[in-house]
């Protein structure tokens, strides 16, 4: 009976540290695929009009992210779990521009990052999903030499 429980709490060790090693595999896999530079097409679903799109970069190397807003720098750090992305506190820069559409797509940019929740990347295209309903917040184009 000894021999039944001691081989039981082993092979239940195994399960749980195999599912944990294989959870890690899974985030670092998902931030090397973010690894690139990219610019924004698209906040809440409505394609941009401005001169200068947002555009940021990511890192696996330190899940870093750095961009610009069209008008001020933005950076920090992304965490990924599973399928989930989190861009926590975000540091920009406070620069004032005068056109009030960059500004305006500047603040929608930060909102969008600030609420995701998760991803998907297919065909070179980033999509940034709300994590309240699941609704398209951000997609954005990876450039072509990364």
């Amino acid at each position: 009976m000894k021999t039944i429980a001691t081989f039981s709490i082993l092979i239940f060790s195994i399960f749980f540290i195999s599912c944990d090693e294989t959870k890690k595999v899974i985030d670092v896999a998902g931030s090397v695929q973010l690894t690139g530079s990219y610019t924004v097409t698209a906040i809440q679903g409505k394609k941009l009009n401005v001169s200068t799109n947002p555009t940021f970069t990511m890192s696996a190397l330190d899940n870093s992210f750095r961009g610009t807003t069209g008008c001020n720098s933005v950076f920090g750090t992304y965490t990924i779990d599973l399928y989930t992305i989190d861009f926590g506190n975000l540091a920009v820069s406070e620069k004032f521009c005068a056109e009030k559409e960059i500004m305006k797509t500047e603040r929608d940019f930060l909102d969008a990052l600030n609420n995701t929740g998760s991803f998907t990347i297919e065909n070179g295209v980033l999509t940034l999903f709300s994590k309240t309903d699941r609704s398209v917040l951000l997609s954005a184009k990876k450039d072509a030499n990364n």
